[in-house]
């Protein structure tokens, strides 16, 4: 990892001990700690000399989320969030199509993505003409999309909704039928809420897609009274046998607010590190499965698209699709609930 000879060792002390308290809770060493003590020192240092604000979905690895990040938490909140604040740069540790739904609350702000390998599964699934052809196929069919498509495809559908409120903004529309879009799985689980007839895509969530329900049963069996907390982008199968399902907030909310011991969290490991962390006394147990594109972000990244960002680094959104897009974010913000 890159030196930044100017810090003193007094300071990388001082720094690796404030990262130490956080991440040993996730099995960070304190010499780890220490050899990312200048990182996040400098990190913190040149955002505020630049006026920059840094989001973190909660799969991002733990030494981003409690190193450098002003803010945690869901990819439409954060955004939400940082387009209330002064900054005039948004650093988006997430994905592809997080950034750009920044871009779109913030349009005069620059939004930045340390890595452009940072894609999505479910937004790669499917483009703005696939939603043109199907809206030919289904004329006068309201499309919903996930809040996990690019803006191009955010810009082709009446509303966007997050896995919250998929049902909600489903239901919304006076019509018996409805294009779910691209999330297949999700578009089955709001199936067994509704009794619209739901038109559904071929996406697939590659971290959602391998939770199995042989998976849960057995996390069951070892870990007497374990509550099951489910991401709505899993599998029916799974989330039959889930106490709680949703999305990422709602699975958060339910183990701050339950007195129960043992949760299990069905989906990205990340939520699961960040719950370890904010809830010592209570046990995470089970497996989960690893993001690949989330954790192609790295401090080193952040610390250099800061610095001297590239061109591919740089979020833009042309101001035509921007503006259609947004029409389709409003819609869903007009929910009640608003978390992925």
């Amino acid at each position: 990892m890159e030196k930044h000879s100017f810090y003193s060792e007094k300071e990388l002390e001082k720094e690796a001990q404030r990262l130490y308290e956080k991440l040993k809770k996730t099995h960070f060493s304190l010499d780890e700690c220490k050899e990312r003590a200048a990182l996040t020192l400098e990190i913190n240092r040149i955002k505020k000399e630049k006026n920059a604000v840094i989001l973190a979905h909660s799969y991002q690895t733990p030494d981003i989320i409690y190193g450098v990040a002003d803010f945690v938490g869901d990819s439409l909140e954060l955004s939400r969030q940082a387009a209330k604040t002064k900054a005039e740069i948004i650093v988006f540790a997430g994905v592809k199509f997080m950034a750009e739904t920044a871009k779109i609350l913030s349009p005069k702000k620059t939004v930045l993505l340390p890595s452009v390998q940072a894609g999505c599964s479910l937004s790669e699934s499917i483009t703005a003409e696939d939603v043109k052809k199907m809206k030919k196929q289904f004329p006068n069919v309201p499309v919903v999309c996930y809040i996990n498509t690019s803006a191009e495809v955010k810009a082709e559908c009446d509303a966007c909704c997050t896995s919250a409120n998929a049902l909600q903004v489903v239901e919304s529309f006076d019509s018996d039928k409805v294009i779910f879009l691209p999330d297949e799985l999700m578009a089955q689980n709001i199936q067994n809420q509704t009794k619209k007839k739901i038109i559904s895509w071929k996406g697939l969530c590659v971290v959602h897609k391998e939770f199995k329900a042989k998976d849960i049963e057995e996390t069951k069996k070892r870990f007497s009274g374990v509550k099951i907390l489910v991401h709505t982008e899993c599998s029916p199968s799974v989330v039959t046998l889930a106490d709680f399902s949703g999305g990422t907030s709602g699975m958060i909310n339910y183990a701050k607010t339950h007195l129960d011991e043992s949760f299990m969290m069905v989906t990205e490991c990340g939520l699961s590190d960040r719950m370890k962390v904010e809830l010592p006394e209570k046990n995470f147990v089970g497996t989960c499965e690893l993001c690949p594109f989330m954790k192609k972000n790295n401090l080193e990244l952040i610390l250099q698209v800061l610095k001297e960002p590239r061109e591919e680094q740089i979020i833009e959104v042309p101001k035509e699709i921007r503006i259609k897009a947004k029409k389709a974010i409003d819609r869903m913000i007009k929910t009640k609930n608003l978390s992925d």
